[in-house]
């Protein structure tokens, strides 16, 4: 994983990073903007910087973040550009995420994803935008104004599915009104891990015959999320966007450092191999991939297996919808958190 002030040219040489993201995978702990704030205080890179950002009171302390944060975004884009031409713009790309205070204000979003992308002025950058209802109508609007997206804070296929319907109506407006298609990139990134953490203590909280369930959750939402994407992607609908350079909306693994000590350390990358998906792998699971892991595709096995614990769930009064809108609401007030906290370092 790169990262604001990390050695992104020296990580992409030796781990053939194909894309970053301006923050850590996922909202582990310490959450994104945590791992932003101590790189800022801890690097001499930004002192002098932030020191001079500091100096001009007509700066708010979001302005001063956004100016550190717009050149190291376009410096990563920079390295990663000969990836993306290489790859005709299939790969090669940096997000970064509006901030957390317009979770839930669509036009908010859609006017700072905007801003920011005409800052950076990279065209392998993708503004990150959670799944919020809000968001939802603020991806369809970038989308249709030919802004590359990368989604966020997704958590169950309610939320996959709504994701890809935004996405499907912001690329046909596009199109319909004369835009590029192959220009604009998106990926819709599943956060796994943290549905483990919740579910498992719902069936630890049942006992008895629920403890077989434990630890199956997540594959089985990627895998199931993923046969969506195969469907959507043989519809008739979208072979017609296809034909007018539509890309489809990759999926994205995000979340996949394994939180309990009793899984595997590569379970949400040994088990989700698969043909046109992203894996935001942190350094820790990276290493241990390298070390014992087996690179085969798996992400199309056992998918009964998936459908049944679905099932099982179901039966046990488990709604993985509400959890996923749980989660999110979680996830979403972590970076609210991480950002002020932030905030306070690059204020007055």
């Amino acid at each position: 994983m790169l990262t604001l002030g990390g050695s992104r040219g020296s990580a992409s040489a030796s781990n053939h990073a194909a894309s970053s993201i301006s923050t850590p995978s996922g909202f582990s702990s310490p959450p994104a903007y945590s791992a932003t704030k101590a790189t800022i205080s801890e690097s001499p890179h930004y002192r002098e910087e932030l020191q001079r950002l500091k100096n001009d009171s007509t700066l708010s302390a979001e302005q001063r973040y956004e100016i550190l944060a717009i050149a190291d975004i376009r410096e990563a884009c920079d390295i990663l550009q000969p990836v993306y031409k290489s790859t005709a713009g299939d790969d090669g790309y940096v997000s970064l995420e509006v901030s957390p205070a317009l979770a839930h204000d669509a036009a908010g979003t859609v006017s700072a994803g905007l801003r920011l992308r005409d800052a950076v002025g990279r065209d392998n950058l993708l503004i990150k935008v959670p799944a919020t209802a809000a968001g939802l109508k603020a991806i369809e609007e970038l989308v249709a104004q030919g802004c590359p997206v990368n989604v966020t804070l997704m958590f169950s296929l309610r939320h996959v599915r709504e994701v890809a319907q935004a996405w499907t109506r912001g690329i046909a407006r596009h199109i319909n009104a004369g835009g590029d298609a192959r220009r604009v990139k998106s990926v819709a990134s599943l956060f796994l891990s943290r549905v483990d953490t919740l579910i498992d203590k719902k069936l630890e909280a049942l006992g008895g015959d629920a403890l077989a369930l434990r630890g199956h959750t997540a594959v089985a939402v990627a895998r199931l999320a993923y046969q969506m994407y195969l469907a959507a992607c043989a519809e008739p609908a979208f072979a017609a966007l296809a034909k007018k350079g539509a890309r489809p909306q990759n999926l994205l693994w995000a979340s996949t450092g394994t939180k309990n000590a009793a899984y595997s350390d590569v379970l949400y990358v040994e088990s989700l191999i698969g043909a046109q998906t992203i894996n935001t792998v942190p350094d820790a699971t990276l290493a241990a991939f390298r070390d014992h892991g087996k690179a085969e595709p798996t992400l199309e096995r056992d998918l009964e297996r998936a459908r049944d614990q679905f099932a099982a769930l179901r039966a046990l009064g488990i709604d993985l919808d509400a959890a996923g809108q749980q989660l999110q609401a979680e996830g979403l007030q972590l970076f609210a958190d991480s950002f002020r906290q932030l905030l306070v370092l690059t204020a007055d």
